[in-house]
Parts: C-alpha cells; sequence; structure tokens
C-alpha cells in the first residue's frame, strides 16, 4: 500500500479536467460597434465606421458589414464561395498542435502553440481494428487543412497552459485571415471541465488547467439547477477565454440500460432531469441566443443511445442495435426538445440505428425518417445536424454496402450539414461532381454553418489575449463555485448506527484508515491517504485498519473503457469491473466500514453489502469528485444533499433481465437496491 497526501489524489486517481455567475460577467451582447481584431488584412471606413476587408477587394461586401443581419451576410458570402471551398467546410476534423501525438503515441515533447505538419492516415478503422473501405485522413497538417483543403472546422483534442491554447488559436485565426476570403476557423472540443473515470479521445479531454467540476452525473445528482447554470458560465468564459467556441457536448441521452459505456457522460436515467440539466446547460454556454461570447453546443447523440443492446456501443458493429422493448422511444427525445427550446447551436445524431420502430434500421446519419421526420418536423429544430466522428467511413451501419460517395449522398439527402471524421474531402468532392442536384443541400449546409460563425462574432474578431486566457482558466472564484458543487454532489445513501450513535457524521477524535481502491494494470490498486498540513479535519488518520475507530474504504470501479470494447457480455459487478472484492473484504473486516462507491455506471454492489448490514453502517455514493468534499461530508462540515441520478440494480442478474430503454425507477419491484432521487442528511 502507499500513503500520499491529500494533493496528490486528484493526479493519482483518475480524476480528470474532463442567476448569479462566478465572476459577476454579463452576458449581455457585445457591444456596437464591435471590436476588430486583424493580423494581415486591411481595414475599410465606411459612413464613419470601420471594417475589415476580409477579401482586399478595396470594397466593402455584405459579409464584411457587421450592421447587416448574420442571415444576409451569410448569403452574401454563401455566394462567393467555390465548391471546394464549400467542400471543405463541409468537414470537421481533429487538428493537432504542436508536438501533439493526435491519435497516435506521443513523442515526450511538450505542446506548443505552433502548428502540427504532419498527415495522419489510416487503413484500419480505430475504432473496430477493422480494415477501412479507403485511407482515411483524421487529421491534416494544419496548413495544408487550412490553405489546400480549405478546412474551417476543427476539433482540438489536446490540452497546454493556457496561454499556449490561445497563442495556438491565434495562430490558426491569422493563417485563415490570410486565405482568399478571409473565414475564420471555429475550434471544437469535448468536455474539460469534469472529473471523470474513462478519459478518452471523443468523451473527455483528461486533466487540465480549466476547474475541474464534478462529472455529469454528479451535476444532475446536485439537483441545484441554479448551480448547474453557474457551472455552463463559468466553463463558457474559460473556453472562450483561450479560443474555443464549439463544445461537442453535452449528452443528452438517457442512462437506462445500465451496462452502457457511456453512462458517465450523462445526467442520468430520468428524461425530465435530463431535460432541465440541458436547459440549464445550454443557456450557461450559449446565453438566451449565440453571441460573441458564447460557445456554441452540440448536443448528443439524437435521438438517444442508452437503449443499447445488450449496453454495448455503437461506435462498433456488435453495439450498432438501439431496442426499444419498453416502448420507451419517445422518452429519449424530452431531453433534446428541451435543449431545442433552450436554443443549441447543433445536434449530433449518432452511429446506431433503432429497431423495433416505425423508423428504417440505418444509423440515424441516413436516417431521413428521423432526421427530417423528427428533428427538424416534430421538435423544430433549426440548426445544425453534425454527424458523430466517421459514419462515412467508420461507421456506415445500414449502408455499408454503399459506396462512400453513395453514403455521402445518402447523409447529405437526409439532412447531414456537417461531416465529423476525415480532413481530406476528395471524396466529398467526388460526390459533388458525380451528383449535382446535392447543390441546394449543399448551399443549404453552408450557410447554416456560416450563420454559426457570424453570431458568434468571428469575423469580427476570432483572437484572443493570452494574458487573460492565464488569468481565467482557473480562477479563485470558479474553483469555489466548484467546490461547493463538489459537495452538493455527494450522495448519503445509507447511516446506520455504531454503538448506537449515527454512523455519520464522525464523531472528533475518530481515528480513521481512509483509503481509494482504484484498479491497476500494475501496481497496488489501495492508496492510503493522509491529509497535508494545512487541514483541519477533526479526526486522526491512520495508516493501518487495525489502529482505526472506523475504516472508509473509496471504490472506483473501472471496467473496459468505451474503446477497449471487444463485443464480449458487459457486466455491472464489482468484480468484473476491476474490484478485488476478497481483498476489500479483508480491509474492512475488523472494523465498522463507511463504503462509498464512485459510479460512473449504476454498479451492482451485492458482492459486499446488502442492506441492513451492520459490517458497513454508512454507504455514499459519489459521480467524480474530490477528496476534500468527501471529507467534508464525512466529518460535518458539509451536511449532504445529493439525490440519485438513476436507480441501482440489485444484482448483476437483474441488470442483466433488465429492459434497455426503461429507467430503473420503472422496472419490477425488487430491481432497485438504491433508488432513483434517493439520498439523506443529517
Amino acid at each position: 500500500m502507499h500513503t500520499y497526501p491529500f494533493t496528490i489524489l486528484l493526479l493519482g486517481l483518475l480524476l480528470s479536467a474532463c442567476g448569479r455567475t462566478p465572476s459577476g460577467e454579463s452576458m449581455d451582447t457585445a457591444a456596437t460597434p464591435p471590436t476588430l481584431g486583424h493580423r494581415s488584412v486591411p481595414l475599410l471606413t465606411a459612413d464613419g465606421q470601420s471594417f475589415k476587408d476580409l477579401n482586399r477587394n478595396d470594397s466593402l461586401d455584405p459579409y464584411e458589414d457587421w450592421r447587416l443581419s448574420a442571415e444576409e451576410r451569410s448569403r452574401d458570402l454563401l455566394g462567393r464561395m467555390t465548391r471546394e471551398e464549400k467542400a471543405g467546410f463541409l468537414l470537421i476534423s481533429t487538428t493537432r498542435m504542436e508536438n501533439d501525438a493526435g491519435f497516435g503515441p506521443g513523442g515526450g515533447e511538450p505542446i506548443a502553440s505552433g502548428f502540427n505538419e504532419e498527415d495522419q492516415v489510416s487503413e484500419t478503422n480505430i475504432f473496430t481494428r477493422k480494415p477501412l473501405d479507403a485511407p482515411m485522413m483524421s487529421s491534416a497538417g494544419t496548413t495544408r487543412a487550412v490553405t489546400e483543403f480549405h478546412g474551417r472546422h476543427f476539433i482540438l483534442r489536446a490540452t497546454a497552459a493556457p496561454a499556449i491554447l490561445a497563442e495556438w488559436s491565434n495562430n490558426l485565426q491569422a493563417l485563415c485571415e490570410q486565405q482568399r476570403l478571409g473565414i475564420p476557423a471555429i475550434v471544437a472540443s469535448n468536455p474539460r471541465n469534469h472529473i471523470a473515470v474513462d478519459v478518452a479521445a471523443g468523451l473527455n479531454v483528461g486533466t487540465s488547467a480549466f476547474t475541474a467540476w464534478p462529472g455529469e452525473l454528479g451535476l444532475a445528482a446536485m439537483r441545484d439547477f441554479e448551480l448547474v447554470r453557474e457551472f455552463a458560465d463559468a466553463a463558457r468564459q474559460e473556453w472562450t477565454a483561450v479560443g474555443l467556441r464549439k463544445g461537442y457536448m453535452y449528452m443528452a441521452d438517457l442512462a437506462t440500460d445500465p451496462r452502457w459505456q457511456r453512462t458517465e457522460g450523462t445526467f442520468g436515467e430520468d428524461p425530465e432531469l435530463a431535460a432541465r440539466m440541458m436547459r440549464e446547460i445550454v443557456l450557461g454556454f450559449q446565453g438566451e441566443a449565440l453571441h460573441p461570447r458564447s460557445v456554441a453546443l452540440t448536443t448528443k447523440h439524437f435521438p438517444g443511445g442508452g437503449a443499447a443492446e445488450g449496453g454495448q456501443d455503437p461506435h462498433f458493429d456488435w453495439g450498432k442495435r438501439m431496442v426499444f422493448p419498453g416502448g420507451r422511444f419517445e422518452d429519449n427525445l424530452i431531453p433534446f426538445r428541451a435543449a431545442i427550446e433552450a436554443g443549441t447551436s447543433a445536434i449530433m445524431p449518432y452511429y446506431s440505428y433503432p429497431t423495433g420502430t416505425e423508423y428504417p434500421e440505418l444509423a440515424y446519419a441516413y436516417n431521413r425518417e428521423v432526421l427530417q421526420g423528427v428533428l427538424r418536423e416534430r421538435l423544430g429544430f433549426d440548426g445544425i445536424i453534425n454527424s458523430d466522428t466517421g459514419p462515412i467511413e467508420m461507421m456506415p451501419w445500414g449502408v455499408e454496402e454503399l459506396s462512400i460517395p453513395e453514403r455521402y449522398k445518402t447523409a447529405l439527402e437526409a439532412g447531414v450539414n456537417l461531416f465529423s471524421g476525415t480532413a481530406d474531402p476528395t471524396l466529398l468532392l467526388e460526390t459533388l461532381r458525380t451528383y449535382p442536384e446535392l447543390e441546394p443541400a449543399v448551399d443549404d449546409s453552408v450557410y447554416r454553418l456560416l450563420l454559426e460563425k457570424f453570431r458568434l462574432g468571428l469575423f469580427e474578431d476570432p483572437y484572443v489575449d493570452p494574458a487573460a486566457a492565464t488569468a481565467t482558466v482557473g480562477k479563485d472564484a470558479f474553483r469555489e463555485r466548484a467546490a461547493e458543487a463538489h459537495r452538493k454532489s455527494i450522495v448519503l445513501l445509507r447511516n446506520g448506527e455504531v454503538a448506537g450513535e449515527a454512523a455519520l457524521p464522525l464523531a472528533a477524535g475518530t481515528k480513521v484508515y481512509f483509503a481509494t481502491y482504484l484498479p491497476s494494470r500494475e501496481g497496488d490498486p489501495v492508496t492510503v491517504y493522509r491529509p497535508d498540513a494545512t487541514a483541519d479535519w477533526p479526526v486522526e488518520f491512520v495508516d493501518d485498519p487495525a489502529a482505526a475507530d472506523r475504516v472508509v474504504l473509496w471504490l472506483l470501479p473501472r471496467g473496459k473503457s468505451l474503446f477497449q470494447s471487444d463485443g464480449s457480455p458487459l457486466h455491472v459487478n464489482l468484480s468484473a469491473n476491476g474490484i478485488d472484492v476478497a481483498a476489500v473484504k479483508a480491509l474492512m473486516a475488523d472494523k465498522p466500514t463507511v463504503l462509498l462507491i464512485n459510479y460512473s455506471n449504476p454498479w451492482a454492489i451485492d458482492e459486499l453489502y446488502t442492506d441492513g448490514d451492520p459490517q458497513i453502517p454508512a454507504v455514499l455514493a459519489t459521480f467524480g469528485t474530490t477528496p476534500e468534499a468527501v471529507l467534508d461530508i464525512l466529518t460535518g462540515a458539509y451536511a449532504p444533499s445529493g439525490k440519485l441520478p438513476f436507480t441501482t440494480p440489485v444484482s448483476d442478474a437483474a441488470a442483466q433481465a433488465q429492459l434497455s430503454d426503461v429507467p430503473g425507477y420503472d422496472e419490477e419491484a425488487g430491481y432497485g437496491l438504491f433508488k432513483f432521487g434517493e439520498g439523506l442528511s443529517w
């Protein structure tokens, strides 16, 4: 076993940085006239005002005139773009910073603010590890992407110091400004502000300088929707400070199958709770409408991926079927409707396809009946439909027999506006030349994408201040509010008695053995923690359970990462997810134990605990949080207030028998150990 101070915990475990505002910053739209950020284009003067001459023709064109509406400017610029420029505009792909390895092995040099000029091309599906129909360029060298491929939509998966990110963003925008029409880039990212178990490209970014809030399930557990809005507003300020203006987030999917490997990124199993969360998240990041300080959100994964057959995920062919044995397809639309009503800028359809419904068994990116009939017509969504990464090249479920140009055609006709995946528009251009009837769909897509850029103010000023980025990201005001959120996210599930007294809060002077159990491929999974010299919890920490009055064990089950999936059955019991049950029982054999479980899925804990177990009088749930927050709850410095965002099954057998589209609270009697909405206080 190892003993470390608490300052090591966030690094040593798994914690990642995937009304009132914390800073008091106004959410009003930008003042008029706007600031004009420029590096190489000249300025024009008209009617006593200044404008950027983006195409350098010494004339004020409508798309350069910030006094006009985004609609007028978009129509004008659309008419000036070539077919090649439009094709590049319809793609969004990974971009890499200097020394950023992307999906490949790292070289060891620190990430810097320059460009990575190497193309990354694969002949193998990076998820399924099967051969591709054609080589795929997942990332192009930056200069080539902008100048040759006409790319203006990028996904940044790297992390670096805030000033480095800001400098890189400015370098990218300066390169774009030098091009024929001066169209700025928009840079997207997956979540960067959460503590999470499964840290991987496409899920969340990992440990960084950004303020670390609870995981998404933890935010839902708070049931404090004002604080959720504060979170989103604080994250918005951090993102815009470094030049990130588009979020590939958040997940409106319902976690109705407890085995699903993407449960951690959801807001739980209840459609109404998820809907309330989505509303606050969208309004916090975007405001009432997109404006020059917004982060434009891409809500995912339409129309919901939680009803996965066997809990498998459609990144893989063994997980491509969504099943609805409980007839709950419509429930999945409720959180998306809330996001749309709040104004989400984009929606991302998932790779999967529906079975047993009125809709065709085609992946949603190809499913016109779902994208047009449900999303556009029934739900009234008028924004951008942004495919997930790779449905054309890697996950063409239901259209496997089509050529890549035929897949592009089918997806464009279904309603996709922006294709995530390849950086190379060659095959898309071939599609547009072969099928000229697609031109209206292409123009409609480019128009929608331009609207987003104009509304975000990127044509006026895409540049950021590196010094302000350093001052904004991780600022004390944000960390203080995040600390409050961490404490509110913890759920007290059981609080029995020890010697006639409540097990929690711990009495002053109690000798406590506090350890985490994190599955590890190498080394001891048990880490004993001691506070640093500044800690003032009124208990005594010991290194040996034999010397303790109370054992506190924090289990962090961890099954296969999503991208380690091999199609084998998924289970939710502890022993199937990295926990050596016998070893844990030995640690708590002789002393009353407070058991904490980090629920990245609704784990079944019957191998260790059943209700009324006198050896474990207290049980708590966490969803990605800090040891300081845990200890404040355990010692009574903060009263627990969290509520479970899902039901946990009594056993893995119960999870295997659950209807995949039905929340645990609607399963048959006896299904749940801990129920949705449970949560005690003192």
